[in-house]
């Protein structure tokens, strides 16, 4: 059974190409290039189900054609349309752990001062100005800003990531 915390989200299934059974996924990070996973994990109903990949190609900077074992039909592709995608994380190559921003939804958020800030929801990673939203225990969402002159830990196997956030920063 995939447990939430073994995989992070790389794209979404968008729609059907042409006649045959391959799908064009939008992607948000490149997992399929920089791991080694024969395997993605779609989110289907709420339900992480791994599927087998046959092959991949890049459409442009943003999609993907991906061809998955036993999806045969374009009838049974047409139901994974609007589906997740995840990668697991045991499989991306140790060079490559610099990781991608998209890996990070789902860490554990530290502040070095104060301790436990929350946990990552989305990150916007649109410009060069990265904004983390952050879900806080009280249940309130704050957006932080990630530079890598911020991060003074980060552990990928705990999913966590601690920061030096300026003073004041959390009572805006």
């Amino acid at each position: 059974m995939i447990r939430e915390e073994e995989v992070f989200p790389i794209g979404r299934l968008t729609r059907v190409r042409g006649t045959a059974a391959d799908l064009e996924m939008t992607y948000t990070d490149d997992a399929l290039d920089r791991g080694t996973s024969e395997y993605v994990v779609l989110r289907l109903d709420g339900i992480l189900v791994p599927f087998f990949w046959e092959e991949y190609r890049f459409k442009n900077d943003r999609q993907i054609i991906l061809r998955l074992e036993d999806v045969e039909t374009p009838e049974q592709a047409r139901r994974l349309v609007g589906a997740e995608v995840l990668y697991p994380y045991s499989e991306i190559v140790e060079d490559d752990k610099q990781m991608s921003f998209g890996m990070l939804q789902g860490f554990t958020v530290e502040d070095v001062a104060t301790g436990h800030v929350g946990r990552i929801t989305s990150i916007d990673d649109r410009s060069e100005n990265i904004i983390l939203y952050v879900k806080t225990p009280d249940g309130r969402e704050v957006l932080l800003p990630y530079h890598e002159d911020l991060v003074a830990d980060f552990r990928i196997e705990e999913k966590t990531i601690t920061l030096k956030l300026p003073e004041g920063l959390m009572n805006l």
